[in-house]
């Protein structure tokens, strides 16, 4: 089995190569994808940590595409710039999909120094559970098939992975696995940490109700609950 890892980057010079080179141990069976989306017009310096480096218009869900629509993997992985991997993932991933399971994610782990992280992950692990919904830190993963046949992710400014693990949900329930992935607290702290749960709800709510998720995504890249 061959893996796509694709990784959406936006003016992330501080961590990408961070997290390249944490995965040059996995590029015997798999491809790393860089989707970068004009990072202050400055080139991608670590094209060699990649096995293509490609550019896109901005946005997560247009970026992930873009770089889907390049794979040449069965399971295509989307990873954020500041996420990391736990130790054996594609094998992990491996073990478990397959015909009657194509799509999943991992449970998670926030990094920094703030007790409540830890909470925090917990609560998203457990209602990721519940609900069959994974969030984009959580880490997706995909077989190319079953992407293609829910359309891929539509393209809207913000709740991406929610829209596409609903689609994905009528195809199969999520694989769950049990092994973190560990990605930074640094929105969490830098916002607040309880301001930050009560804005990624209400965030939430008035998506299931309807709004412009255009409207959300600026909503949420200045950490308000109302527009100025």
């Amino acid at each position: 089995m061959k893996f796509s890892i694709i990784i959406p980057t936006l003016n992330e010079g501080k961590t990408i190569q961070s997290c390249l080179s944490v995965l040059q141990p996995l590029r015997n069976d798999c491809e790393i994808i860089i989707v970068d989306a004009g990072s202050n017009g400055q080139p991608i310096t670590t094209a060699a940590l990649a096995d293509k480096v490609i550019t896109s218009a901005k946005g997560r869900a247009r970026q992930m595409n873009t770089g889907a629509s390049h794979a040449t993997g069965d399971v295509l992985i989307f990873l954020h710039a500041d996420t990391t991997l736990p130790e054996h993932a594609l094998q992990l991933i491996e073990q478990h999909i397959g015909s009657d399971k194509v799509w999943g994610r991992f449970d998670i782990q926030l990094s920094g120094n703030h007790f409540m992280l830890k909470v925090i992950a917990h609560m998203m692990n457990w209602r990721s559970r519940l609900t069959g919904i994974a969030t984009g830190d959580q880490v997706i993963f995909v077989t190319r098939e079953a992407f293609a046949a829910a359309g891929q992710y539509p393209k809207i400014e913000l709740m991406e992975d929610i829209a596409l693990s609903k689609a994905l949900k009528k195809t199969s329930p999520p694989i769950c696995i049990n092994a973190k992935v560990s990605s930074s607290g640094r929105r969490w702290e830098r916002y607040g940490i309880y301001r930050t749960i009560l804005l990624m709800w209400s965030l939430r709510l008035r998506y299931f109700f309807g709004a412009n998720p255009q409207t959300l995504a600026a909503l949420y890249s200045r950490g308000q609950f109302w527009k100025p």
